[in-house]
């Protein structure tokens, strides 16, 4: 008598926590800590690792001089938030106001949700252009501003960064992820200097302060 072969399953395998883990990215501290944020697979979108984050935070905590990383009454821009991880984190850390901004539809309703899951009062989500809502801003009103363009998308920095430094309170900050390091006279030019900076795979991470000497 001949077995019948056992029939095959249509359903997907679940990933393997590994691969799971590739698609997500976390608080690294906070009242939000280890909470995850997913990574939907979207052309361009490159979420801060999280190695990288937890030392700019570590950054961002020393500036604020608030013993366990807390960045109490900060006022902050995420100008091309993508999963949100920055702009989450900081609102996480105490942040009095976080705005997350964001072009793509889809990636503005997967932050919507996750305001509401976090039930995070301090955030506010605007679907947009990051260099206008940069603009926008109030002169000398933002203690932190979060840059991590797209890396093919150059013609981005420097508006965004000529934004951000018009923008900055006096002892405020741009972080800014790009594909190379930034030459400080670059930066001189658009009104900003080199305060921390580090390599991470492709991942150029500078975090700069205005610059004392500049006219720009």
């Amino acid at each position: 008598m001949n077995k019948r072969a056992p029939a095959r399953s249509s359903a997907k395998a679940a990933p393997r926590p590994a691969e799971a883990r590739r698609n997500e990215v976390r608080i690294i501290g906070g009242q939000w800590k280890r909470t995850r944020l997913a990574v939907a697979d979207k052309p361009g979108l490159r979420p801060t690792p999280d190695r990288v984050r937890e030392t700019l935070f570590n950054w961002l905590a020393s500036l604020a001089g608030v013993s366990g990383g807390e960045l109490l009454d900060w006022h902050c821009i995420d100008a091309f938030a993508g999963t949100g991880a920055l702009g989450f984190e900081a609102a996480s850390r105490g942040a009095a106001s976080v705005l997350l901004c964001e072009q793509d539809a889809a990636l503005v309703a997967q932050l919507q949700a996750l305001k509401t899951k976090l039930e995070a009062a301090a955030v506010r989500i605007e679907r947009g252009n990051g260099v206008t809502a940069l603009e926008r801003a109030a002169a000398g009103s933002l203690h932190a501003v979060f840059l991590d363009p797209p890396f093919e998308n150059t013609a981005l920095y420097e508006p965004a960064l000529r934004a951000a430094a018009r923008a900055l309170r006096p002892e405020g900050v741009v972080y800014l992820e790009a594909a190379r390091r930034w030459a400080d006279e670059e930066l001189a030019a658009l009104g900003l200097g080199v305060f921390r900076y580090l390599k991470a795979g492709a991942v150029h991470a500078h975090l700069l302060i205005l610059a004392t000497d500049s006219t720009a």
